[in-house]
């Protein structure tokens, strides 16, 4: 049992004050994803490569018809604002945004500790740590300030929907991508058939027609399931863990700003993580 807590559940203001060391949010190289396109790709390569085909799998038409079509198609889908931050999904998807709830969890029951000790007016000497997280440093910084515990849940609340909201909207750009492109080689294949029927007579337009008809639908294939529909997962699991470390903080605030007991903050905190990950702060 921590020295701040007694056998009746009370806190005293005798015993050493809790250490506070928020954790930085560190962002590194997403292996996985980039092995993962590499071996995809060289899978569907070396297969092209081992048959005794002379087959090229090649085609300019095609390709303009599956990316510019998917591209443009999605396009229609959304505002010019949320197509201008396009570019931040792929490097979501590249990059990792570590969280750590568990460290999180048991910074925020440290600085309840504090608050129950010494008052919340406290927390102000430990700024430059809360200052590592923005919402983290928002949140608090209403308790300090004095803000009621219903209107600090309410904005922290909205901020957070609000946030949801964002992710949501971004990783549904690569969701409906991900629809979109086997759609366009579908497109492809019908536009390739038309011209095969509509020139039977001369035999050397056959071929050229059948490849766009057949190329349009394998690069379809592989840009909405291999690419599109993977990282659209992987940014709505970024945004999960996002939220959970934002839910987290809430709860704290809330908390403290309710001047609860920390016990119970614990036990609120370890409702919203997975087993795994939960902490055991006063046992």
């Amino acid at each position: 049992m921590s020295d701040a807590a007694s056998q009746d559940g009370k806190f005293s203001d005798s015993g050493p004050m809790p250490v506070v060391s928020v954790p930085r949010h560190t962002s590194s190289v997403d292996f996985a994803t980039i092995l993962g396109l590499f071996f995809t790709f060289g899978l569907i390569i070396a297969a092209i490569a081992i048959g005794d085909s002379n087959a090229n799998f090649i085609e300019v038409r095609s390709l303009m018809i599956v990316l510019l079509g998917t591209l443009t198609a999605t396009a229609i889908s959304y505002t010019p604002e949320e197509l201008s931050r396009s570019g931040a999904i792929f490097s979501r998807s590249v990059f990792i945004h570590k969280w750590n709830p568990t460290a999180m969890a048991a910074n925020l029951v440290s600085l309840a500790v504090i608050a129950k000790k010494k008052g919340v007016l406290a927390l102000t000497s430990y700024e430059s740590e809360l200052r590592k997280d923005a919402f983290l440093y928002r949140s608090f910084q209403m308790v300090v300030d004095g803000f009621p515990a219903d209107d600090i849940e309410f904005l922290l609340t909205q901020e957070l929907e609000a946030g949801i909201e964002r992710h949501k909207r971004s990783a549904s750009i690569t969701r409906r991508a991900s629809e979109i492109a086997p759609a366009m080689g579908l497109i492809g294949t019908l536009i390739g058939l038309v011209m095969m029927l509509a020139d039977l007579e001369n035999p050397e337009t056959i071929g050229p027609a059948m490849a766009v008809a057949l190329l349009t639908t394998f690069y379809g294939a592989i840009l909405g399931t291999i690419v599109m529909a993977p990282l659209a997962v992987k940014l709505e699991k970024r945004s999960s863990d996002e939220s959970l470390i934002k839910r987290l903080i809430k709860i704290a605030a809330v908390s403290v700003a309710r001047q609860e007991n920390p016990r119970k903050l614990e036990m609120l905190l370890n409702s919203e993580l997975p087993p795994a990950k939960r902490i055991r702060y006063f046992d």
